[in-house]
C-alpha cells in the first residue's frame, strides 16, 4: 500500500486550536445558557481543537421559539424574494468553497480531493430548491356537489429539525436544508457533534446572505441536545439522517405528536458483478462502493456479489486496485483514504477485525490491518481497506452496517440466486450491478428492492433525482422533483353556491 506524505507544517494555520465557535439563534452568536462547551478531534493528528457550545434545553426551546416566531413572515415571504436570497447564498458558498471544504476535512477526516466538490453541489442544489419552489402550483377542481367550487395550494409544514451526520455533514445536510426553506418552512440545524464547525460556518454565511433572523437557526451538542429538539412540541418535522437504532428512536419519539418525518437511515449495499461486466470497470466501480468517504456512507457497496466464473479475475483486480490505494493525510490531493472520523468509530470498525477472526467461515482476503499496524502510518484513526469472504449468511460482517472501509465478498452462480442474495437484508437503501446485457441490467434492476440501483455506476448523485430507503433504511425522499412533497402539504378550499 502507498502512504502519502504527511505535511510537517501546521496544516490548518487559518484554525486557532483555541478558538470558541458559536451557535446561531435568532439570527445572532450565542453560547450555550449554561456556558458548556466540548472540543472537536481532528481524526488524521487525533489531537483536540476548538470550543463548542453543548445546547441544553433551553437553548433548544429558545431556537425553536426563534424558528416559531419568523415561520409566519418567511411563509408568506414571495418565493422569487426567496430565490434572490437563495442566489446570494450559493455564491457565498462558491466563494468560500476552500474554507468549507477545509474545515470539514479538519472534522472528520474526509479527503480534499472529496471535499473539493461538495462547496459546489451545494451551490447548484441551492439554486436547484430555490428555483424549482417557483414552480409550486395548486390546481382547480370540480367537485362532485353541484354549485360548488374548489382548488389546492401546497403550504409549508411549520418549523423543520434538520438533523446531518458526521459522514458528510454539508453534503447531507443539503438535502434537508434547502429544500425546507426553499418551501417556506423555517429550521433549527443540529449537526453531529463530531462535526459541528462546518455546518456553523455554512449558516453564517446564510446570514450573511441576508436570510432573515430565526429563519434558520443552529444548535451544538450531542445526543441530548438532539432529543431536546426532536422532543420539542414546537417541531412540525424532523429531517434526519443517520442509523437505523436512532431512526427507530426518533419514530417512537414523535409518534404520539402525529408529526411528520423523513428518515435516511442505513445501508448495507450489494455491488453485483456479472460475468460479461466490463470487469476492469467493474472492479474500479467495486473499489469506489468501499473506500469513498472511508466507507462511512450509507450508500457504501459493502457487499461484493461476484459471479463465481469470474471470481478469480475480479478478485486480482481488487487486489490490485487495493494495494495501490493511497492512505494517509486527508490534506493531501492524492491521498484516497484518509482516518475514520472519530475514535468511537475506529473502535467500532476495528473491532469487526476481531469479529472476522471469531468466525468460522470468514477469511481474510486483503487487508484487516488498522493504525499502526498499517505501513507508513505512526498516528491518527486509520484502518486498511479490507475484504473477507463471508460464504455464511449468518456472517455479522455480512449482515451488519460496519461504517467503514470493509468489504464482504459473496459468490453466486446464477442471476436469479444474485437477485435473492441482494435482497437477503434488512436494509434497502442502494443496490447496483455491472453487466454489458442491457436486457438483464433491466430486469435484474427492477428486482433489486432498493430505494436506489445503480447500473455499471455507483455513487452518483444530482439534486433532481430522488434518494431514499426502503425497509429499514428510512422512510420518505430527498432530492429530486417530488422534494416539496416532503416540506408541504397540500390544503383544500370550497367556494359554496351563489344563491343571491
Amino acid at each position: 500500500m502507498t502512504i502519502a506524505n504527511p505535511r510537517s507544517a501546521i496544516r490548518f494555520p487559518e484554525f486557532d486550536y483555541q478558538q470558541r465557535y458559536w451557535m446561531i439563534i435568532d439570527g445572532e452568536q450565542v453560547q450555550a445558557a449554561d456556558g458548556q462547551t466540548y472540543r472537536c478531534v481532528d481524526p488524521f493528528e487525533d489531537a483536540e481543537w476548538g470550543y463548542v457550545p453543548v445546547a441544553g434545553a433551553s437553548d433548544v426551546d429558545r431556537a425553536v421559539r426563534s424558528a416559531r416566531a419568523a415561520f409566519p413572515a418567511w411563509a408568506k415571504t414571495s418565493p422569487f424574494a426567496r430565490l434572490e436570497l437563495f442566489r446570494r447564498w450559493a455564491q457565498l458558498i462558491r466563494e468560500h468553497s476552500s474554507e468549507l471544504a477545509r474545515l470539514q476535512v479538519h472534522e472528520n477526516g474526509k479527503t480534499i480531493s472529496e471535499m473539493n466538490m461538495v462547496p459546489g453541489a451545494l451551490a447548484q442544489s441551492a439554486e436547484f430548491c430555490a428555483n424549482y419552489a417557483l414552480t409550486l402550483h395548486g390546481e382547480t377542481v370540480t367537485p362532485i356537489m353541484p354549485g360548488h367550487t374548489a382548488w389546492t395550494e401546497r403550504v409549508p409544514i411549520g418549523v423543520v429539525a434538520a438533523i446531518a451526520p458526521w459522514n458528510n455533514p454539508l453534503g447531507l445536510l443539503q438535502w434537508k436544508l434547502f429544500g425546507a426553506l426553499a418551501s417556506g418552512n423555517t429550521v433549527v440545524v443540529k449537526p453531529s457533534e463530531v462535526t459541528p464547525v462546518s455546518t456553523i460556518r455554512l449558516i453564517e454565511l446564510a446570514l450573511e446572505a441576508g436570510f432573515p433572523p430565526g429563519v434558520v437557526n443552529v444548535v451544538t451538542g450531542a445526543g441530548a441536545t438532539g432529543a431536546a429538539l426532536v422532543e420539542h412540541p414546537g417541531i412540525d418535522k424532523v429531517a434526519f439522517t443517520g442509523s437505523t437504532a436512532t431512526g427507530r428512536s426518533i419514530a417512537q419519539a414523535i409518534a404520539p405528536r402525529l408529526i411528520r418525518a423523513t428518515l435516511e437511515l442505513g445501508g448495507k449495499g450489494a455491488n453485483i458483478v456479472f460475468e460479461d461486466a466490463d470487469l476492469d470497470r467493474a472492479a474500479e466501480g467495486v473499489l469506489t462502493g468501499i473506500i469513498a468517504g472511508t466507507g462511512q456512507a450509507c450508500n457504501a457497496g459493502s457487499r461484493i456479489l461476484i459471479q463465481s466464473s469470474v471470481r478469480d479475475e475480479v478478485l486480482a483486480r481488487l487486489e490490485n486496485l487495493m494495494s495501490q490505494v493511497v492512505i494517509g493525510d486527508p490534506l493531501e490531493p492524492t491521498t484516497q483514504i484518509g482516518p475514520l472520523a472519530s475514535r468511537p468509530q475506529y473502535k467500532k470498525v476495528t473491532g469487526y477485525f476481531d469479529i472476522a477472526d471469531g468466525e468460522e467461515d470468514t477469511s481474510l482476503i486483503v487487508g484487516g490491518r488498522c493504525g499502526t499496524d498499517v505501513p507508513g502510518v505512526t498516528g491518527g484513526l486509520f484502518v486498511e481497506p479490507s475484504l473477507y469472504a463471508t460464504p455464511d449468511r449468518a456472517s455479522r460482517l455480512r449482515r451488519e452496517e460496519i461504517f467503514g472501509p470493509v468489504g464482504s465478498v459473496i459468490i453466486f452462480d446464477t442471476e436469479d440466486e444474485a437477485v435473492e442474495i441482494a435482497n437477503d437484508t434488512e436494509f434497502g437503501l442502494v443496490g447496483g450491478l455491472w453487466t454489458r446485457d442491457l436486457d438483464r441490467a433491466r430486469r435484474v434492476s427492477r428486482q433489486i428492492d432498493t430505494g436506489v440501483v445503480w447500473i455499471n455506476t455507483w455513487r452518483a448523485f444530482s439534486p433532481n433525482v430522488p434518494f431514499g430507503g426502503r425497509k429499514v433504511s428510512g422512510l420518505g425522499h430527498e432530492m429530486g422533483l417530488d422534494i416539496f412533497e416532503e416540506y408541504t402539504e397540500p390544503k383544500a378550499y370550497w367556494h359554496g353556491p351563489d344563491n343571491s
